[in-house]
């Protein structure tokens, strides 16, 4: 008895079709919620340099990493980020903070030829992560550097948020407390808005050369000796 191959084929189709949806589960992608910054008006406002900008080397990466109980870290495993963690980070401060200050005059580090800053923050991330059952942990530490480069301000931060578990919370918490962060570096920056202007310093000319004379000779004149003793000639 032969039995028809045609409905054979099909129904192994299917089932292969089925196992191929069971086992590539579509991955999630995520980004940073910079929040709703509203849009600066102030095209003169404050001029700001943010950066450089380091963030520690495992956060350099697109897994998305969970924080365990115990302080270790693994790979999510249906979720990472959409592209680079410390990109996402540098846009989320530098539009957080031109809508703070206002200012349409806030980039990011190397600022272009001829951009004279008012301020310019250093910051250092050196942890940045969550768990499913692990509040969203920020610990950095900034400088803030007015226009003749000295240090005005200094601080070293450790930010919590607690969130709901899901990744999408942890990514939202993340970003909460980036803004956070922000907030307290655009408190740090106000008062440098109204510094005094840098005074060149003049530039000394060169003194006058004074025109002397031909100095006299410094040998000495030979005097002549005289004596008591004649000379006769012949």
């Amino acid at each position: 008895m032969r039995f028809p191959r045609l409905p054979l084929t099909l129904l192994m189709t299917g089932l292969l079709t089925l196992a191929g949806c069971s086992v590539h589960q579509p991955m999630a992608l995520y980004q940073l919620d910079s929040g709703q910054p509203g849009q600066p008006t102030q095209a003169s406002g404050m001029a700001v340099v943010v950066g450089p900008v380091s963030v520690a080397d495992y956060l350099q990466r697109e897994t998305f990493l969970q924080r365990q109980a115990d302080g270790s870290l693994s790979a999510a495993v249906d979720g990472r980020w959409a592209g680079s963690l410390s990109s996402d980070i540098d846009q989320l401060l530098v539009r957080q903070l031109a809508w703070r200050l206002d200012s349409q005059r806030v980039v990011l580090a190397p600022a272009g030829t001829g951009f004279t800053p008012d301020a310019q923050v250093l910051l250092s991330i050196t942890r940045l992560d969550s768990g499913s059952k692990q509040p969203a942990v920020l610990d950095a530490q900034w400088r803030v550097l007015d226009r003749r480069g000295q240090v005005r301000d200094n601080r070293i931060v450790h930010l919590e948020q607690p969130h709901a578990g899901s990744e999408s919370a942890q990514v939202q918490a993340q970003g909460q407390l980036l803004q956070k962060l922000a907030e307290q570096l655009s408190t740090a920056l106000k008062p440098l808005a109204n510094q005094p202007a840098l005074v060149e310093a003049p530039v000394k000319k060169p003194a006058a050369q004074v025109k002397r004379g031909p100095e006299k000779s410094r040998i000495p004149m030979v005097s002549p000796v005289r004596t008591h003793m004649e000379v006769y000639r012949f």
